[in-house]
């Protein structure tokens, strides 16, 4: 992917120290300290334009977000959008956003372990071709790096428009014993699920009427503690519900 920016762009990069970062080294393990709080920190790999970890950190001001891509001119775009998001709620700047210019090859570089709670990965190249396979994000050599850096609340949430992507996928983290929830096998099909934010990819595929596939991995203790009470608690729900029908058959 090549992308012509525009003159002067790195000069615009280094002037918005507030909201972009051009090396993650200084910050790794000190991530707290750039946004001043110990809120949860949520990271998307490969932002793109913006839109989603934008709309994100205007939804979610309890989170701090992290956007990572690696060209110059995607940063540039997505601070321009998460600006003109953030005027509207009367900010000057994010508050709760970092845009990391960065490649996610050396994400151990960029975060230390259990600094982060969630990664989001949408709509990542799929690259198709075998020989490609160890590139692909959610190949195990990544995934063992997320587990790492997760901590006990750590999730992944996976999008891709990819049918073969997403299969394999689900092989990946099946393979390594990871725990998946809410797997779909086209997301909008009942229509757009507002409780989640779009990327500019996934709005044009919803007008296109293609599918979209979606999946969340539980891997700390905490999260995996918390899905289970609530598999139990919903499996306790569905019993005693199936037991009020039958008794309601009974006195017919």
């Amino acid at each position: 992917m090549r992308l012509r920016g525009r003159k002067g762009i790195r000069e615009s990069l280094e002037g918005q120290p507030e909201l972009v970062v051009l090396d993650a080294a200084p910050h790794k393990g000190k991530w707290r300290e750039f946004f001043g709080n110990d809120r949860p920190i949520y990271v998307e790999l490969g932002m793109g334009k913006g839109r989603f970890i934008s709309q994100m950190s205007a939804r979610y001001p309890h989170i701090n977000f992290i956007g990572v891509d690696m060209y110059d001119e995607l940063i540039r775009r997505a601070s321009e959008k998460a600006r003109a998001i953030w005027e509207q709620k009367g900010e000057e700047s994010p508050p709760n956003l970092a845009l990391l210019r960065a490649n996610i090859e050396g994400i151990e570089n960029m975060f230390a372990p259990g600094e982060i709670e969630r990664i989001h990965l949408n709509f990542s190249d799929p690259w198709p071709k075998s020989k490609h396979a160890r590139r692909r994000l959610t190949h195990p050599r990544f995934v063992s790096k997320y587990i790492e850096l997760l901590n006990e609340r750590g999730e992944i949430h996976f999008k891709t428009d990819s049918q073969s992507l997403f299969e394999f996928s689900l092989n990946s983290f099946a393979e390594m014993e990871l725990v998946m929830r809410d797997i779909s096998l086209h997301l909008h099909k009942e229509g757009p699920r507002e409780d989640l934010v779009f990327t500019e990819y996934e709005m044009k595929f919803m007008e296109k009427g293609q599918n979209i596939y979606r999946v969340e991995v539980v891997l700390g203790d905490e999260a995996l503690r918390n899905h289970r009470a609530a598999k139990l608690e919903k499996s306790k729900k569905e019993d005693a519900d199936a037991a009020a029908d039958a008794d309601d058959g009974d006195d017919d």
